[in-house]
């Protein structure tokens, strides 16, 4: 037989596009249309429905960027429609084919009941199905005017990204608003045509499956009739019958098809669109639910429910009922997709008890599993923290995202740092916007990487990142590839019940150790400095809050524990975690916002501070330390006099309590020295020495604290990526216009440094050493005005370190400093959060920050034998894209050089900088909440339980890697104690004793302990 697949291909091509698609809709009239365009902010229904409307015509340019226009739809169906199925048919003016970025609308009918949205892919509203003829439609329409922010390929930056800057010139041209007949053979021909077309380019050459699908195609198109698409469409169905009728083959992949709207909750548009792009969506979902009864939509996010469930009463009631009917499943379990590697360790906590108690409370339904498709890595202690929310899956897709390495597994159990399993999917479709292609079914068979084990994967169906979520082609051609040889089978059906067959299956899958890393996006860690600051200051205000509220409610009679203020707030903070909103991956709208909301944040849990700790009883000037580790610190007083104070852990001292003062400080010079240490500032700036007195070494291999600034384009993703290559081109900055000595006294001396540079940029640090202190502090003030640029702080420390341990959520992990493999020579840039500690056995120097996430570490060794350990802390980046503005201005912080220092050290010295002993008039001298004896044991959070049941709530865990012993007393009457999950519901009784709690814990375990009151 002749080879004749290119002709065949090439004409069943031709008359899809040309003559079959076009056939769809046979018939169609015009709405009368008229627009109002809403000033400023988008408006409510009501406000829309009495503005003045105007005549508008088909083919007119509107919609200015970030624009709301309210469209007036009248008509009339045809009586010659009558017993035919009809649809409004309306673009747009859409612009390529992704629904989440450019217009979009909801579709309202007169009394404001939504009804559905239109999108590039989902452009029709049904009316009638069958129609009787007759029936008059009127519609309002709301159409976000939103613009393309990738239009340009990411290839130069837009001032598009911010209503401030984007202009008002009309973005769309109106295309098409009708009222049109379905012509319901021709569409399925269409899907039939879609189906055996792409399974058939697939296959490989030589399949007899391939050449059988060509001919039955070939012969199938004999059968249209050009001059009668409509009338033939049924008789050419019939003869693809066949083709699509055989079944798969019995040892067929199963795929488990689960519907899904990828919505970021803020990326390139701001927070205000998301919450209407959730009520499109989420209007979709429902409406295709109603058509499809085996359709089953996976939605993860409490807060967007929440926004629908406050904004849109009547997609919410849909939503329930959708819910009740199995065709809806929340998941996931969190308030929102968080980035998986920046928010603390308490924060994720939260993330998934405010999620989970959302599901709970409003659908009855406990979530089973964690679903973070979409986030730029994972962090190791996610295993644990899911367990204890009660989680028995996880689920991931942007590892296949990675650079350099493929990662070995699909399904598999992961190990977190304190050796709790989760068992992990991470589908081999490779998309978490699958539409069930030809393509992406024949990448999930050949990618998976269980084949001999396991016969089964998971494909999230629907398109996303800016919502649209599933169509009804993408469910019809579900039912064709249900059981359709040489196809995977596709079932649609609930992740639980995919996760359950998955594990019911293969139980011994293989594990994967430790975090699981993305070899991209890692500039994430860096990009929108503010907005990480504004984070990490947030979570740290937050625990301070809630431990002096939690005291005041003990000790202060009349005192209200503030739950509902504190509520909102968490969930504030906890939406800004968003995987692309406190990555720095976002438009200047968004980073705007987010800037201002964490200003407020701070402020609001300023007030609530002050309030518990006056509450306390005003009078004496005392120092309040909400850190978990004694402290002995200098601090300055009401006149900014530095006094010396010793202040136990969650506890209290006065002001002038009499601490024995240490070792006076002296500077002479470019020189400190406390007696601890001695650290001497060259010309230059950097820092030529640092002796560590009590160890009788130097710590400094070369230059310390060196600024260096990298030209840093990287090869796409902009905000997100920093390549390689990035290290090839840096100037050191060496030229310091002034190096002033600021502080002389005996308690802290200080120099400060002033390096302007680059295009018109300015560092201003002042290097302070403290009496009774190792620590070396580095105030940082920059006036940044530098474009895409990097700029690192290096310390070379003469130590031979095998591997880094930097903190991450509740613990550290270790890296290696050498790149013996590709895995290790992948992570040039990594993640960590208040602390990266460097040592050889006997000695050790932690670097500890109060805002930066970004690092990286490296090894040489010197021509004297010795090694260098170099850690770099990532300060600030100057991306142009999505936010051309990005990190300009001025930026503020901390990070410090500990000497001497254990792991212990670090941890304790990571909370003291980033929890600054507060001084405040309080009469009271009350007892910590909680103390602990026990090394290793600390304490993360202490409130009061969310039941508002008067319950103290202590959370700690173990945090230097190693089995640990204790007994945490309370500074109130101990009626009992419960070991409770994150949910703080029980699972064991704790043993006590009077007022303690025996405490034992493995390395890097997290408990939960409620506390209940004598």
């Amino acid at each position: 037989m002749h080879d004749e697949r290119r002709r065949i291909e090439e004409r069943v091509e031709r008359l899809q596009n040309q003559r079959i698609k076009p056939a769809i809709y046979a018939a169609a009239v015009p709405f009368e249309v008229a627009a109002w365009q809403a000033p400023g902010e988008p408006v409510s229904f009501e406000e829309a429905a009495a503005a003045p409307y105007e005549p508008f015509a088909m083919d007119t340019p509107w919609g200015p960027p970030w624009g709301t226009t309210w469209f007036r739809m009248h008509g009339e169906v045809p009586a010659e429609f009558a017993g035919r199925r009809v649809e409004a048919v309306i673009d747009l003016g859409f612009v390529g084919d992704w629904p989440g970025n450019q217009a979009e609308a909801l579709v309202h009918l007169t009394d404001g009941t939504p009804l559905k949205a239109v999108n590039p892919l989902n452009q029709y509203v049904r009316i009638a199905d069958p129609a009787t003829g007759g029936e008059v439609i009127d519609y309002l329409v709301e159409a976000a005017s939103n613009p393309d922010i990738l239009a340009n390929n990411f290839e130069a930056p837009t001032p598009l990204g911010d209503v401030l800057t984007a202009g008002d010139k009309p973005l769309y041209t109106f295309k098409r608003a009708d009222i049109a007949v379905l012509d319901e053979d021709v569409w399925h021909l269409d899907l039939d045509i879609q189906v055996l077309r792409e399974l058939m380019l697939e296959l490989g050459e030589h399949d007899p499956r391939r050449h059988e699908i060509a001919h039955a195609l070939d012969h199938a198109m004999d059968l249209l009739d050009l001059d009668d698409i409509s009338g033939s469409a049924a008789a050419v169905r019939e003869a693809l019958k066949p083709a699509l009728s055989k079944p798969a083959h019995a040892s067929a992949h199963v795929i488990s098809g689960v519907g899904h709207a990828h919505i970021d909750s803020a990326w390139l548009w701001p927070i205000r669109e998301t919450k209407r792009k959730t009520s499109r969506t989420f209007s979709n979902v429902t409406s295709l639910a109603d058509e499809y009864e085996e359709f089953v939509f996976a939605c993860s996010q409490a807060q967007q429910y929440e926004w629908v469930r406050d904004n849109y009463p009547q997609v919410w009631a849909r939503i329930q009922e959708s819910v009740k009917k199995g065709q809806w499943a929340p998941v996931g379990g969190m308030w929102v997709e968080s980035d998986g590697n920046l928010p603390g360790g308490e924060a994720i906590a939260r993330q998934l008890v405010h999620g989970k108690r959302f599901f709970i409370e409003h659908f009855g339904i406990e979530t089973k599993g964690v679903w973070l498709p979409d986030s730029f890595g994972y962090n190791a202690a996610y295993p644990q923290l899911a367990k204890l929310a009660g989680n028995e899956w996880f689920l991931t897709q942007k590892i296949s995202w990675n650079q350099t390495n493929k990662f070995p597994h699909h399904t598999f159990w992961w190990e977190g740092i304190d050796g709790t399993r989760i068992f992990t999917h991470f589908p081999p479709v490779d998309t978490y916007n699958a539409r069930f292609s030809g393509e992406e079914m024949s990448r999930a068979v050949r990618n998976y990487a269980e084949k001999g084990a396991a016969t089964r994967s998971l494909a999230p169906f629907g398109w996303g990142d800016g919502g649209g979520g599933p169509t009804r082609e993408i469910m019809e051609r579900a039912r064709r590839l249900k059981d359709l040889e040489g196809s995977p089978r596709v079932e649609v059906e609930h992740p639980d019940a995919f996760f359950a067959k998955a594990r019911a299956e293969y139980e011994d899958a293989p594990v994967w150790v430790g975090e699981l890393y993305l070899e991209l996006h890692r500039a994430t860690y860096t990009s929108q400095a503010r907005t990480k600051q504004g984070n990490r200051r947030s979570e740290h205000k937050l625990r301070e809050a809630e431990l002096w509220a939690t005291t005041a409610a003990l000790h202060a009679p009349g005192y209200s524990y503030p739950h509902e203020k504190l509520d909102r707030l968490w969930k504030t903070v906890l939406l800004h975690q968003f995987h692309d909103i406190l990555p720095g991956s976002s438009i200047a709208w968004v980073h705007r916002e987010a800037e201002a909301e964490y200003a407020r944040v701070a402020e609001e849990l300023e007030v609530l501070t002050a309030e518990a700790v006056t509450a306390l009883g005003g009078g004496t000037s005392r120092v309040f330390n909400t850190s978990p580790y004694d402290r002995a610190e200098v601090v300055r007083d009401g006149a900014g006099t530095p006094v010396y104070v010793e202040v136990p852990a969650s506890g209290s001292a006065p002001l002038t309590g009499g601490a024995e003062a240490p070792q006076p400080v002296t500077v002479t010079g470019r020189v400190i020295d406390n007696g601890l240490v001695r650290v001497e500032i060259a010309e230059d700036g950097t820092l030529s020495s640092v002796y560590d007195h009590r160890a009788g070494r130097e710590v400094l291999a070369d230059q310390g604290n060196l600024l260096r600034l990298h030209t840093d384009l990287p090869n796409y993703w902009d905000a997100w990526d920093v390549d390689k290559h990035y290290k090839n081109r840096y100037t050191d900055l060496l030229d310091p216009s002034e190096i002033t000595v600021v502080d002389e006294d005996p308690l802290l001396g200080s120099v400060r440094i002033t390096r302007p540079f680059g295009n018109g940029s300015t560092i201003v640090q002042t290097i302070t050493v403290r009496a009774g202190s190792p620590r070396i502090d580095f105030e940082t003030d920059i006036d940044w005005h530098e474009a895409e640029k990097f700029l690192k702080a290096g310390f070379p420390v003469d130590i031979r370190a095998a591997h880094s341990s930097a903190e991450i959520q509740f613990g550290h992990v270790q890296r290696p400093t050498h790149t013996n493999t590709s895995w290790e020579a992948a992570r040039f840039e990594v993640s960590g959060h208040r602390w990266v500690h460097l040592a050889e056995p006997g000695y050790g120097v932690a670097v500890i920050n109060d805002s930066t996430y970004g690092h990286d570490v490296s090894r040489t060794v010197r021509e004297d034998g010795g090694t260098t350990t170099t850690v770099r802390l990532s300060l600030v980046r100057a991306p142009r894209i999505p936010d051309p503005g990005a990190d300009q201005g001025r930026h503020r912080f901390t990070y410090s050089l500990l000497p001497g220092a254990g792991i212990e050290d670090a941890v304790a010295a990571g909370y003291a900088l980033n929890l600054p002993l507060r001084v405040a008039d309080s009469a009271g001298e009350p007892q910590p909440v909680v103390s602990v004896d026990g090394a290793g044991v600390t304490v993360e959070a202490v409130k009061l339980a969310d039941d508002a049941s008067g319950d103290v709530v202590v959370r700690l865990y173990e945090s230097r890697g190693g089995r640990a012993q204790g007994v945490l007393r309370t500074g109130f009457p101990l009626a009992g104690a419960q070991v409770t999950d994150l949910l703080e519901r029980p699972l064991e009784d704790a043993a006590t004793d009077g007022d303690t709690v025996a405490v034992e814990l493995r390395p890097f375990q997290i408990l939960t302990l409620r506390l209940r009151r004598g």
